[in-house]
Parts: structure tokens; sequence; C-alpha cells
């Protein structure tokens, strides 16, 4: 072998040395600080088997990320709740009334399924608003509660003026609620639920057009996919987005 092959080797080896001794601990320090992620979309949507890997939209108003505005309400325990109780928690709003005859039966049954599909994840709530808080007392919740098997101790269904109610779910959430004595029930409101993260935005999920969700369908549920309407079922959308938002 000829000494200009030897010095080839020779300068390949010193080569790979260098960038061993530079590289590979500038590769392994941009793992450590976080630079080069090991928990990248792929990998997070197979670890919490997700269906859905984009990210969850926040809902603009005028360019400005849509948040909950405060409110402070009763709860069936008596205790003073406000939005501050909330903050760190991803949680499911929702606006009812007790004696509700038709849409209320199913959203609480859908959101029972939702409670217990969260089981002993404290950082997993559900706001629930009573929009006839003039029959819903304290102890009229408590019942309801116990009826439905409401057990998180971070769902809090509220009681309060009727006024602040009605603003927080047409003016707060956009989620339409009104009193109306020719309707069954005596009062007409929305069967959709609001998603909250845990800074206290509303988020969602993009449709198949690139715009936000917004809300979701509360009113069927799972086990029914498809109710006599037509709609779908979206309760399966909803437990996906809360585990991506618990997981932020």
């Amino acid at each position: 072998m000829s000494n200009k092959t030897n010095y080839s080797y020779i300068g390949m080896a010193f080569i790979i040395l260098v960038f061993g001794i530079i590289f590979i601990p500038r590769i392994v320090d941009r793992i450590k600080n976080g630079d080069i992620s090991r928990n990248d979309r792929m990998s997070q949507g197979q670890d919490n088997n997700f269906k859905d890997v984009s990210a969850l939209s926040f809902i603009e108003i005028n360019g400005d990320p849509k948040k909950v505005p405060a409110f402070s309400f009763i709860n069936q325990e008596g205790k003073t709740i406000s939005n501050q109780d909330y903050l760190g928690k991803v949680y499911v709003v929702e606006f009812f009334f007790t004696t509700c005859p038709t849409i209320c039966p199913k959203m609480n049954k859908n959101l029972v399924d939702v409670q217990n599909s969260f089981k002993g994840n404290p950082n997993f709530g559900i706001a629930s608003f009573s929009i006839n808080p003039e029959y819903d007392t304290m102890q009229v919740l408590k019942d309801y509660a116990s009826q439905y098997g409401i057990t998180n101790p971070n769902w809090h269904l509220m009681t309060g003026e009727k006024e602040d109610i009605y603003a927080l779910a047409n003016q707060g959430f956009n989620l339409y609620t009104a009193e109306a004595k020719d309707v069954e029930g005596g009062f007409e409101h929305s069967g959709n639920f609001a998603l909250i993260d845990k800074n206290g935005f509303i988020r969602s999920r993009l449709d198949e057009f690139g715009n936000p969700l917004i809300y979701y369908r509360g009113t069927v549920s799972e086990a029914e996919q498809v109710n006599d309407d037509g709609e779908k079922e979206e309760i399966s959308m909803l437990k996906e987005d809360i585990k991506k938002l618990l997981n932020e």
C-alpha cells in the first residue's frame, strides 16, 4: 500500500474524530435544551391516541383571542365560584336548567360521560350555569347533581342573578339564552358546549374548510352517533380536544 493511500486513511480518520469531538456534544445539548423535540406532533398523537393532531384554534374577536369574561356565582354546595377557580384547568361550559324537558337531560348525560372519561384528573372541570336561577336554588342543583351522578369536584352547577347569567351566555359566550313563555319548559337556549383552556381562552379545532368549529354539539350522544335530524355526535371530538388541551 502506498504512502499516499495511508495518508488518505489517516486524513479521513482525523476528520471523523474532529466531527465526533465538536458536533456530537452540540447535538446532545440541543436535544437536552429542547431545540430538537422528542415530543413532536406525530409522537404525541401516538402516545395519546389523538385522531386529530393539529393544534386547537383560538376563537378571535377583532383579532384578539376570546377569553372567558369574569364571573362569580354560587354552586350546588353553597360556595362562591368564579372564573379564577378554573384557571389551570381545562373545562367545558354549558347553560341549562333543571326542569328542562327537552335537550338538557341529553346534554348532561353526555357531560357525565365526558366526566367519567377524565375521572380522577384534577385539571379537568365543567361549569354549568342555570338559566332559571329563581327556581334552581343551591339545594335544587345539589339534588340534580346527585340524580345525574355528578361526582367531579370541579363540576360546579351555578346559580345567581338572572341578568348576570344571561349576559354571560349571550355576550360572554354567544350561546343563545332567553325566556320564552310559549316554548315547552319556558326557556330557549343553545345545546352546544364551549371548551376552555387552562388560561381561560375559548378553543376549538378547525373544520374541513379551515374555520374554527367554535362550539361542540352537546345533544347527540357518542353511542347514538346521529340523531333523528341527521346531526352527528361531537362528544368523541370534544373528548379528544380536552386531552389535547390537558397536554398543552
